[in-house]
């Protein structure tokens, strides 16, 4: 069976390329062809539309940058709704929102398709070494149907619930990243601004019972002020943004997810946001200079 993929930005094409390793013919498409190449390279067939991917399969994943691009590939022109045949199934891996999941499932059950939710945790290392974890919602049976793809690209499939609740643990998620990782940049910052150098706050921080186990990863970057984008900042920013929106609707007060998304949205207007999200340390420690308004 064809599986389609449409999105081959950091995630998306080490994803596909690990369904291609595992022997699965996959048909792609992507807004830049440019940057769908090493997936072609790979042995993937390029697709000149999204209409065009889910013609020839049924199966069609999407990792998209945020809801305008899914929403656009889904029900823009030449939109993979208008195109795959009724009963087969689309997973969406983006990171959005839960209310934006439930109307592209809306969408989809107009056209008679199955939908599904299924970001995933892990950056591009995981995504590489085929280690992502998977938080799914849908209906079982759909779940089931892909689980050999999933443990292609990934180690572990969590099946959370019914549709959005892949999206809604999604968000949690990246709501405790964020917020540590912006709390654990304050600390350093505070630590070298009393005199106490990097080497020995990162020594004693990190793998201590205070850092979350995600930030050993982090260290490299930190120590050495260079930022190689495995997440980046301003995605972060826009996953902060979609956690304070989804804590509105659900009437809960989330205070710490207001003030991380706005200081993530200064980090990107000062020129970090293709770092990755780890350089809001660089941010709160020295600014490059001149505040980007262009964004």
């Amino acid at each position: 069976m064809a599986l389609g993929f449409i999105g081959t930005g950091i995630m998306g094409s080490r994803m596909a390329i690990n369904l291609l390793k595992n022997g699965h013919d996959v048909i792609v498409h992507n807004r830049t062809q440019a940057n769908a190449q090493p997936v072609i390279d790979a042995g993937a067939t390029w697709a000149e539309t999204p209409a065009t991917v889910a013609q020839q399969t049924d199966i069609v994943f999407t990792m998209l940058a945020h809801p305008n691009a899914v929403e656009s590939v889904a029900l823009g022109e030449n939109g993979l709704l208008s195109a795959l045949s009724e009963g087969n199934l689309w997973v969406d891996c983006s990171t959005v929102n839960p209310m934006f999941v439930r109307r592209m499932a809306e969408q989809a059950s107009k056209h008679g398709i199955h939908y599904m939710d299924a970001p995933v945790a892990g950056s591009k290392n995981q995504a590489q070494e085929a280690q992502l974890v998977f938080f799914v919602g849908g209906a079982d049976d759909d779940v089931a149907t892909c689980q050999p793809y999933f443990e292609a690209m990934g180690k572990a499939v969590n099946h959370v619930g019914g549709v959005s609740m892949g999206t809604s643990l999604k968000l949690v998620i990246n709501h405790l990243l964020a917020t540590s990782m912006l709390a654990f940049a304050e600390g350093l910052a505070l630590g070298e601004s009393l005199g106490i150098d990097r080497e020995t706050l990162l020594n004693t921080i990190v793998g201590g019972p205070v850092a979350p186990p995600y930030l050993a990863g982090k260290r490299a970057k930190i120590a050495s002020d260079t930022y190689e984008t495995e997440f980046p900042l301003r995605w972060m920013q826009k996953d902060t943004a979609m956690v304070a929106e989804t804590a509105f609707d659900a009437g809960v007060a989330m205070p710490s997810a207001n003030i991380t998304k706005e200081i993530f949205q200064l980090a990107t207007r000062f020129g970090y946001g293709d770092d990755d999200f780890s350089a809001i340390y660089a941010f709160l420690a020295h600014n490059k200079g001149e505040v980007n308004t262009s964004d």
